[in-house]
C-alpha cells in the first residue's frame, strides 16, 4: 500500500495564487476537488464580504466604495453533516481530496470542528485531521509580492470579480484609494506570518509553491504537488486561468509605493 497522502489542503492568503493551483489541479480529473470549505460564514452561509474586510474601518471614502452587506441565511448543517460534505464534494473518483484554507478561516474552522465527536485535539492540525479523516499533504501558496497581491485584492474586493477572463473589464469599476490598498496589505501580511509562526510551531515542512513561478510555469507546479500524491505528473493542464494583473495594477502599484512613502505607511 502507497504511504503517499491521499489528500493535500492548499494553505495560502487571498490573491497569492492559489485559485490557479487548485484550478489547474482539479483540470487534471483526479486531484480531488478543491474548493474553499473553509469560507462560509455559518451565520450567512456566504463567504466574507467586501465590508467584512473592513470591519473597525470608518473612513467613508473607503467604505463608499464596497457593497453594502448581504443578509444570507444561517446555516442549519450539523458539525457532522458539515464535515461529511467537505469529505464528499472534495474528493474524485480515485478516493484523491483536495481543498484550500486561508489563515482567516482558521478560526471558523476551529469552531466548526469543536462540534465533531471524538475529537483528536483542540488545535488547528488536529481540526483538520478530524475534518479529513488524516493528516494532508500541506502545501503552502505564497506571494513575495505583497503590495502587488494587495492592489489585487482591493480591486477584487470592490469589483467582486476573483477570476479572470470575467475580471477584464469589470476591474475597471475600482477605484484606487491609498488606505484600503494599505488596510488590506497589513492583513495580507499578516495571514503569511501567521502560516509560518504554524508550521514553525508543528514542525511542519510544507511543500512550497511560491506565486511567481506558479505564474511563470503552472504546469511544472501542478506536476510538483502530483508528484507529492504520488500522481502521474504529465496530466497538469496548461495554464487553466489568465493572469488578472494588467498595465491598471502596475500603476496602481507605483502610485502606493510613493503614497505609502509619503504617508509612513509600512511596507
Amino acid at each position: 500500500m502507497s504511504d503517499r497522502p491521499r489528500s493535500y489542503l492548499v494553505l495560502a492568503s487571498q490573491r497569492s495564487g492559489s485559485t490557479l493551483l487548485v484550478e489547474s489541479l482539479r483540470a487534471t480529473g483526479i486531484a480531488g476537488e478543491p474548493h474553499e470549505f473553509f469560507q462560509y460564514l455559518p451565520e450567512t452561509s456566504l463567504a466574507p464580504q467586501p465590508r467584512q474586510w473592513f470591519a473597525g474601518v470608518e473612513d467613508e471614502s473607503v467604505l463608499e466604495l464596497l457593497a453594502p452587506l448581504r443578509a444570507g441565511e444561517p446555516s442549519t448543517e450539523t458539525a457532522e453533516q458539515w464535515r461529511d460534505r467537505i469529505r464528499r464534494e472534495g474528493r474524485s473518483s480515485n478516493g484523491i481530496w483536495g481543498g484550500k484554507l486561508m489563515w482567516n478561516q482558521t478560526p471558523l474552522l476551529l469552531d466548526r470542528a469543536a462540534g465533531l465527536p471524538e475529537r483528536s485535539g483542540t488545535g488547528l492540525r488536529a481540526a483538520i485531521v478530524d475534518v479529513l479523516g488524516e493528516e494532508p499533504l500541506f502545501v503552502h501558496v505564497h506571494r513575495p509580492d505583497k503590495v502587488h497581491q494587495a492592489v489585487s485584492f482591493w480591486r477584487a474586493v470592490q469589483t467582486r470579480v476573483w477570476r479572470a477572463p470575467a475580471a477584464r473589464g469589470s476591474g475597471d469599476t475600482a477605484r484606487y484609494h491609498v488606505l484600503g490598498i494599505a488596510h488590506l496589505l497589513r492583513i495580507l501580511k499578516e495571514q503569511d506570518a501567521r502560516w509560518r509562526e504554524w508550521f514553525a510551531a508543528e514542525s511542519i515542512t510544507p511543500l512550497e509553491v511560491n506565486y511567481r513561478d506558479l505564474a511563470a510555469d503552472s504546469t511544472a507546479a501542478v506536476g510538483k504537488v502530483l508528484l507529492e500524491l504520488g500522481l502521474d505528473p504529465s496530466v497538469a493542464p496548461a495554464p487553466v486561468l489568465e493572469r488578472q494583473a494588467d498595465v491598471r495594477s502596475n500603476t496602481w502599484v507605483e502610485r502606493f509605493l510613493i503614497d505609502a512613502a509619503e504617508q509612513g505607511i509600512p511596507l
